[in-house]
């Protein structure tokens, strides 16, 4: 019996331990940032601008603005949890090649942008990234784009704003979905700082949704994406047979639809 009683106490310590480092540590599962130094130079072939938004708490996010002639609109583009801006700038360039501009910020912490994270100074700073992409171009020729993490700075302002539509890839119905999916034995709900509610974000919205997602995304389950689109008015899903989680741009049916859709055809 002592050795049962011991047992189990060793189980709820186990338990108790691994949740309370879910909590404390949650900032390091959820983001996974690499700096840059204040001085590096970024280097794509594509004709781009860079400029540092000041936060109102004094935090700075660096973006970069790559620019085509005739530009058939902005797509104001959030990018994954992962890297920075020498990255993510490689990876919005065919959207460069398809005739668009593209804002895309990097967040707290990631390459040069400054300032302690928290969802609301997150939320807030994707608020004033918009307010200057409106100042790019007219609001009616702006797409959000909301990859992954960025799902939920899109979402979010495609909630608050009126641009031209949002698309979303690989996006979760909240943040809490996928934490319960990965570890069901714990009450994410209490545990996550970061809750990143999609589908309330995009209660109200009458703009059009795509929402893209692989069949085999082992990040942000496929189910996930396919509820938030069953949650909200005017979302389309479009589902990528064999697509995970970071491979859709290898895949002919995602560019051939991400045209349709940009080119609102």
């Amino acid at each position: 019996m002592n050795s049962l009683k011991i047992f189990i106490l060793i189980l709820i310590s186990v338990y108790l331990i691994g949740g309370a480092l879910l909590y404390l540590l949650q900032d390091r599962f959820i983001f996974l940032p690499e700096p840059l130094d204040q001085d590096f130079q970024y280097n794509f072939k594509e004709d781009f601008s860079e400029y540092n938004l000041e936060m109102k708490d004094g935090a700075m996010i660096n973006a970069l603005h790559f620019n085509t002639e005739n530009a058939k609109g902005l797509i104001v583009y959030f990018h994954g949890n992962a890297g920075n801006l020498s990255r993510w700038g490689e990876i919005v360039t065919p959207f460069v090649e398809m005739g668009f501009n593209v804002l895309i910020p990097d967040y707290r912490g990631y390459g040069k942008s400054t300032g302690s994270r928290s969802d609301k100074k997150l939320l807030a700073d994707a608020e004033e990234v918009y307010a200057f992409a409106k100042t790019l171009e007219e609001e009616d020729n702006i797409i959000l784009f909301g990859r992954s993490l960025g799902s939920a700075f899109a979402s979010h302002l495609a909630g608050k704003e009126n641009p031209k539509m949002l698309i979303l890839e690989t996006p979760f119905h909240s943040l809490q979905d996928v934490a319960r999916d990965l570890i069901p034995i714990y009450p994410t709900s209490s545990l996550l700082s970061y809750q990143f509610a999609n589908h309330k974000y995009l209660e109200k919205t009458t703009i059009p949704i795509y929402i893209f997602h692989g069949t085999e995304d082992e990040i942000v389950p496929f189910k996930s994406g396919e509820r938030l689109s069953q949650s909200v008015m005017n979302a389309k899903l479009i589902k990528i047979e064999g697509g995970h989680h970071n491979d859709l741009a290898l895949f002919e049916e995602y560019w051939s639809q991400m045209e349709t859709v940009l080119n609102d055809e």
